[in-house]
């Protein structure tokens, strides 16, 4: 509704959800560009920028969309789920929150559309979400990515980056219902964004969890970088992106999801 539209605009000062997200997505394509001409890569590697709409009504949500954005980032379960039936059906979910094992359900029977889960933390997870999955729909994989706590410290979801490539072979091998498609990482505890460290950890996991799968490096993702630090991930190698409030905004918490 217009009224909707105008009181998140006002919040968020003059600049709409469009001309936001057009300028993420121009400092997105330079990124690209200043990584390729580093790397010495014979054109711009392609990034993934994904809107991270946490707490986020609809209504800037369509917003996006309507400016031709289709992948979006959910941290919350309930709010997904209530989020799907709301919005387009083409729209592409990527879960990017802590996911318990009581939530599996919940989450896949509501985003049949998931494009990726990317905070797969543990081996009990994995096996939760294959076999939810599985049983759901069999004839259609889940693409997932395993979640690296890169920084090593103990309040951070994520596997050990010691652990990183053991559970990335038991995917590819023993998980017919999930596609592993790449390593996800948050990086700083405060959510400044990821330090040197933990680039070089996550790149570092990435060659070895392709050496244990048998694939090339470049076959496995990297997600990492947000709002803060996006543009030094993707000249360090990021193929995807997570960007939440320099789309749409400071975020709005309310009552908890």
């Amino acid at each position: 509704p217009p009224s909707a539209r105008k009181r998140t605009r006002a919040c968020r000062g003059a600049m709409s959800v469009r001309e936001s997200l057009e300028g993420v997505r121009a400092a997105v394509d330079r990124a690209a560009v200043e990584r390729a001409d580093r790397a010495k890569l014979p054109e711009p590697p392609p990034v993934r920028l994904v809107a991270v709409s946490k707490t986020k009504p609809v209504e800037m949500l369509q917003e996006a969309y309507d400016a031709g954005h289709r992948h979006f980032g959910e941290n919350y379960v309930q709010e997904l789920v209530d989020k799907v039936p709301l919005l387009p059906e083409d729209m592409q979910w990527h879960f990017i929150g802590h996911l318990q094992g009581n939530k599996v359900a919940t989450l896949l029977k509501g985003c049949p559309q998931m494009a990726c889960l990317e905070t797969i933390d543990s081996e009990k997870l994995a096996q939760a979400v294959d076999k939810t999955w599985t049983s759901l729909y069999p004839d259609r994989k889940l693409r997932v990515m395993v979640q690296v706590n890169s920084s090593g410290e103990e309040t951070k979801n994520g596997v050990e980056p010691s652990e990183v490539a053991a559970l990335c072979k038991l995917i590819a091998t023993s998980m017919p219902g999930l596609e592993l498609v790449g390593l996800m990482t948050i990086g700083a505890p405060d959510y400044s964004g990821c330090r040197t460290e933990d680039f070089e950890n996550l790149l570092r996991c990435r060659e070895e969890a392709a050496a244990a799968i048998g694939v090339d490096v470049a076959a496995l993702e990297l997600s990492m970088g947000m709002s803060s630090d996006f543009e030094n991930a993707i000249l360090e190698g990021s193929t995807s992106v997570r960007v939440g409030s320099s789309i749409f905004g400071a975020r709005q918490y309310g009552k908890p999801p």
